[in-house]
């Protein structure tokens, strides 16, 4: 029985609702976050009941550290309470490289009686990562291969002397050997209960993983998952038989190697300015003959943001338009693996149209605040459809809870930026100065600028004299401007390591940072 003869015999429609990367508990410049991942976790509950999501899969990092404070998991728990009294039958959630394993699986054996299934650590009995998802009636619904993030002792065994090429060689094979038992399992699984139900059961895999090729923006946390950026996977990881991949850890939404099946959700809520831009959004799968009519839906209610709405339509003709912008977008970006960045513009920020954002003119700075850019999309999504086996992905934008914004130029610009903005939005800006004149006092001129206004300058950078000081090799930083390994290399240079000695020195250091990262803190 081909898989759509055997999906055309499903009475009730699959509703699977994917989301990733909440990161509860990050700051921002030290600014805390907590309204904002309230607001998105009670959107996100009124869009389960409005969408009738039958089941919840949250691809990782619901933390953003190990020892998340008693706010954040406060947040967790009461909407995981909430949602287990919706029409959301299962709730699934796996951990990403920012969870504690442990910490997730503790209350596991509590969670379950909710129907929530959590997986934290990678099994060592992989039959216990496969799940098959009963309905109401008891029905099977879906078979869900809940594979957690993988650390490289889940993956490899460490040899001395291993070379860097070995060891991502190991990396890859594990984690491969790791999907394909897995699938193994489910597919095993799934033929039996095709033979009593005389349907087919939907495969569905979970991941928090690096895809090569993947978009990034720069200021977005997103951390290499292995030593010596090792373990970047390709879309034929993934055995044929998954009929959805719901990935997680890269923020920016997006596809792998082409496969409308194997997808990033990316993060809810903006984890840096370099991601104000972008449109953040879950993603709706539907099984099966699809009674939702997007046309006459309601929108999800918003409490925090009247003015901000789902207006969710059947935006079918949008598709040609993304496949477009896709085209053009896989052309410019000539990558092998990743792509279809949900029809968006200006979603990827590198150190190129970094600068031209720096460059921009006034009003496409004003523009891009007010939410009058390409980037400003309040409708659903039709990403993909395959009427043969009778599934559809759907992109259903999230409201933006916290504006953020960037502002460049000269002091002029900058003026002139700021006060054309709306007095009364709150705003949160980040302004950087491109100007060739040295400014003494900058931050405090810039702070006069937006006081007695809903504006408030998070971070104030001076491009120009970075790159001047920066070029005389006297630069002055805070630690907040710097990551572990920008440290590492300004002691390397304030010490006169010989280039020699540095290759072994840096690999040393990544892993000694890779095992802190990667400590489980919570475990005895």
């Amino acid at each position: 029985m081909s898989k759509s003869t055997e999906l055309s015999a499903i009475s009730k429609p699959l509703t699977i609702l994917h989301t990733s990367d909440w990161h509860l508990g990050r700051r921002l410049y030290g600014r805390m976050r907590y309204d904002e991942f309230e607001a998105f976790l009670n959107w996100l509950q009124d869009t389960i009941s409005t969408q009738k999501v039958d089941v919840l899969i949250v691809a990782g990092d619901i933390f953003d550290t190990m020892t998340p404070s008693n706010r954040a998991q406060a947040l967790y728990y009461e909407f995981l309470g909430k949602v287990s009294k919706s029409c959301c039958q299962h709730i699934v959630i796996v951990a990403g490289n920012h969870d504690s394993p442990t910490f997730l699986d503790a209350p596991s054996n509590v969670l379950k009686f909710l129907n929530v299934h959590v997986i934290g650590t990678a099994c060592e009995d992989l039959n216990d990562e496969v799940l098959v998802l009963d309905a109401a009636d008891g029905a099977p619904h879906c078979i869900i291969a809940a594979v957690p993030y993988l650390r490289d002792r889940d993956v490899r065994s460490s040899a001395a002397g291993e070379s860097a090429d070995s060891k991502d060689a190991n990396v890859i094979k594990g984690i491969r050997a790791h999907y394909d038992k897995v699938a193994s399992i489910a597919k095993a699984k799934q033929a039996k209960l095709a033979e009593v139900h005389q349907r087919h059961i939907p495969i569905i895999a979970t991941g928090h993983l690096f895809a090569a090729g993947g978009t990034t923006t720069e200021d977005d946390g997103v951390r290499e998952l292995y030593v010596g950026s090792l373990g970047k996977i390709s879309a034929d990881m993934f055995d044929e038989g998954f009929d959805y991949v719901a990935l997680g850890h890269l923020h920016v939404p997006q596809r792998v190697g082409g496969r409308e099946s194997i997808r990033y959700s990316g993060s809810p809520i903006a984890m840096g300015f370099g991601e104000a831009k972008q449109q953040k959004q879950v993603l709706l799968v539907q099984f099966g003959a699809v009674e939702n009519d997007f046309g006459n839906q309601k929108p999800a209610s918003n409490s925090t943001s009247e003015s901000t709405i789902l207006q969710l339509t059947n935006t079918v003709t949008k598709i040609e338009q993304s496949v477009e912008k896709t085209t053009k977008k896989v052309a410019s970006q000539a990558t092998d693996f990743m792509d279809d960045l949900f029809g968006f513009d200006n979603t990827v920020e590198s150190e190129e149209n970094t600068q031209k954002v720096f460059e921009g003119s006034i009003s496409n700075q004003i523009d891009a605040i007010q939410g009058n850019d390409a980037t400003n999309n309040s409708t659903s999504n039709l990403l993909h459809h395959n009427e043969s086996q009778q599934m559809q992905v759907i992109s259903l934008p999230i409201p933006k809870f916290q504006k953020l914004a960037q502002i460049s130029g000269d002091l002029a610009t900058i003026s002139e930026t700021i006060r054309s903005i709306d007095p009364t939005e709150s705003i949160w800006l980040e302004v950087v100065y491109t100007g060739n004149e040295i400014v003494s006092g900058l931050k405090e001129q810039i702070n006069q600028m937006v006081e007695n206004l809903s504006l408030e300058v998070l971070i104030t950078k001076n491009a120009s004299s970075y790159n001047k000081v920066l070029n005389q090799q006297q630069i002055s930083e805070t630690l907040q401007d710097l990551n572990e390994e920008e440290v590492f290399e300004r002691c390397l240079t304030a010490h006169n390591i010989p280039d020699e000695q540095k290759l072994s020195l840096r690999d040393a250091y990544d892993q000694i940072v890779y095992n802190l990262r990667h400590e489980d803190t919570q475990a005895e």
